[in-house]
């Protein structure tokens, strides 16, 4: 069985730039963590490798310190990491990265399942893994927080408002994951060595995917910022009231009278 797990490096503060002329994050200035619910679906990939045999790969795409969060997936246990990294890929919004990831999956060949988080921390759109689904025109199975290998098939335990509901698909499918679903495991210190020192990230730029130019990165996102700006909140003025509360709410009601409110 082979997954693959789609993964994002992600600013680690609120405190990043914005390119003003495209509106987009300068993610090479800020410090950059791995995708919370990402590890999960890493970890998602682990457990089911350890149960039914197999691979696994993650991929990522991003500028080069991407890497790092590359180097994270390894030192849990996945056995290939693949960075897409090229100015091409550059600006994307959610419908151009998830084109970019299904030439990806496509360029990578044979799998079974593709793993995403539900949704990253900077963006929260939880698109991504959706539409790479409908590029690779495969069942999408999401928020999952149970998953289950039966033959050829997956059954998942969908988050839904209010309770959950049991899905299930052929093989392969696309599915996203919930918090819920696991607790990563903290790779040793061994597994952090070895993940530095010896294994390799492959790094596939767009001329690797064979996309189509006009569909990626900037170029390729029907959705793009118009403008970015810091929005600054005016406090207005604040009155304490002192006393006991018959006393304080009494002086509440008449300012609320004076100001015309009540």
């Amino acid at each position: 069985m082979h997954t693959i797990v789609f993964i994002k490096q992600v600013p680690a503060t609120s405190e990043i730039k914005w390119d003003p002329k495209t509106g987009t994050l300068m993610r090479e200035s800020a410090e950059s963590v791995l995708n919370l619910t990402d590890k999960h679906a890493l970890e998602a990939a682990l457990q089911l490798k350890e149960q039914h045999g197999g691979q696994s790969t993650a991929v990522s795409m991003g500028p080069p310190q991407a890497e790092e969060a590359l180097r994270e997936a390894l030192s849990m246990g996945i056995d290939r990491a693949i960075l897409l990294s090229d100015k091409a890929f550059a600006g994307a919004d959610t419908l151009s990265t998830a084109y970019t990831l299904s030439l990806a999956a496509r360029n990578i060949g044979s799998f079974d399942l593709i793993l995403c988080g539900k949704e990253s921390s900077d963006g929260m759109t939880a698109q991504v893994g959706p539409q790479v689904a409908e590029f690779l025109d495969l069942p999408q199975l999401t928020c999952a927080t149970e998953i289950t290998i039966q033959d050829t098939s997956v059954r998942i335990k969908q988050k839904i408002e209010d309770g959950f509901r049991i899905l299930e698909a052929p093989l392969p499918a696309v599915i996203t994951v919930e918090r819920e679903i696991n607790r990563p495991r903290i790779p040793t210190m061994d597994t952090i060595m070895e993940a530095y020192r010896s294994k390799e990230v492959l790094v596939w730029t767009a001329r690797d995917v064979n996309g189509d130019p006009g569909l990626l990165g900037l170029k390729g996102s029907p959705t793009q910022s118009r403008a970015v700006y810091t929005r600054h909140v005016k406090r207005g003025e604040v009155t304490m009231l002192e006393g006991g509360p018959d006393e304080a709410a009494g002086k509440l009601i008449q300012a609320l009278q004076v100001k015309g409110l009540l």
